[in-house]
């Protein structure tokens, strides 16, 4: 016997009961991941500078996008985006180990891959590069 009003089939249990958990995860996902960013930025904005003698092995780039889609009373109106690219640059030290660093000085148009120098470090990031003429490697 069904009961009194109209039936949604299936579709109610997901509205009424998984609705409100996909919504509760995605938003811990959210604040999860800004918590996240804000430690790990405030970890390397903590971590001492050292300096080291260094070969620069390798460069690379990552593009990030987001896209937002606006809607005025169902008329797609356009298209907003925005991206941000950050640098990376790959260090090898005097013991053969090798890191990469992301570059928040904008060094990565100033050092080519094979040169040589003192590169300052804090944390996760790469903050100064001072080009050697002699090489040690």
């Amino acid at each position: 016997m069904m009961g009194i009003g109209p039936s949604f089939g299936g579709f109610d249990f997901f509205m009424f009961n998984l609705f409100p958990f996909l919504f509760i995860a995605v938003f811990v996902l959210i604040i999860g991941s800004i918590i996240f960013s804000i430690s790990r930025n405030a970890k390397n904005a903590r971590a001492p500078k050292e300096s080291a003698f260094v070969r620069v092995v390798a460069k690379r780039t990552e593009v990030r996008s987001h896209m937002n889609h606006n809607h005025h009373n169902d008329h797609h109106i356009g298209t907003t985006g925005t991206s941000r690219t950050y640098y990376y640059i790959t260090l090898e030290f005097d013991n053969g180990s090798r890191k990469e660093y992301l570059d928040v000085k904008g060094l990565y148009g100033l050092v080519v891959e094979g040169d040589t120098g003192y590169a300052a470090t804090q944390g996760d990031w790469i903050v100064a590069f001072e080009r050697s003429s002699e090489s040690q490697y």
